[in-house]
């Protein structure tokens, strides 16, 4: 029988995790060997237990082949069939753009050049439709604190809004624990442990409704 005395233990949070896949995988997935990664597990072992997550979304672009690695979009496409897996989770596409670029150079080339053109590829709309969903699901009332996995400091405003605004808990689950505007903003702000991404993979072998499908074979081992 617990003492009178004893706090009793806390309500239940209704959760809602948003993830900004980019800069989750740039902060600490790519060179690293977690990249089949259960987001959900994630979420789940980095909060208190009266956290309860009721739903995640995935915020995310389809990549695009590029020569040097032409395998990359067969691989993040199975990496979203495992996601799909997860019974609460909800998929938001931006768009993934390829272009080349006319660039000055910091010191001209011996021959005198000045100018080269780089490839630059870069995702639109993943922090926009984050932070649109964020403030939305809180103006609904659709949950009682928010965790917004990312480092992106354009999320500030946002998080500041629903924090002051709208009175909710924000936990910041920072890839690389470095954006100080997040940090001033949220509830919580905490750095991803590396032991809960070790924890939070992705069985080897998966099933859906398409079949048997396998994680791939190049992140068996630790690094590509």
């Amino acid at each position: 029988m617990s003492s009178p005395n004893a706090n009793p233990p806390p309500a239940p949070r209704r959760t809602f995790v948003y993830v900004d896949s980019f800069n989750l995988y740039y902060g600490c997935l790519r060179d690293g060997p977690y990249r089949w990664l259960n987001v959900a597990e994630m979420a789940s072992l980095s909060m208190p237990s009266h956290y309860q997550i009721e739903t995640l979304r995935f915020f995310t672009a389809r990549i695009i082949a590029r020569p040097q690695d032409p395998d990359q979009p067969v691989r993040q496409q199975t990496l979203f069939r495992a996601l799909q897996t997860l019974p609460n989770l909800t998929m938001h596409y931006g768009t993934f753009l390829v272009k080349t670029v006319r660039m000055l150079l910091a010191a001209p080339l011996p021959d005198g050049t000045r100018f080269v053109d780089v490839i630059r590829s870069e995702e639109k709309g993943s922090d926009v439709n984050l932070a649109t969903y964020l403030v939305t699901d809180g103006y609904e009332n659709a949950y009682d604190a928010a965790v917004v996995v990312s480092d992106d400091s354009d999320l500030a405003e946002a998080v500041r809004i629903v924090r002051q605004r709208l009175r909710k808990h924000v936990t910041i689950l920072s890839p690389r624990g470095r954006s100080q505007e997040l940090r001033q903003e949220a509830t919580r702000f905490r750095q991803i442990d590396p032991a809960v991404l070790a924890r939070s993979q992705f069985p080897p072998e998966l099933r859906d409704a398409q079949g048997v499908f396998y994680k791939p074979a190049s992140w068996q081992r630790p690094q590509n």
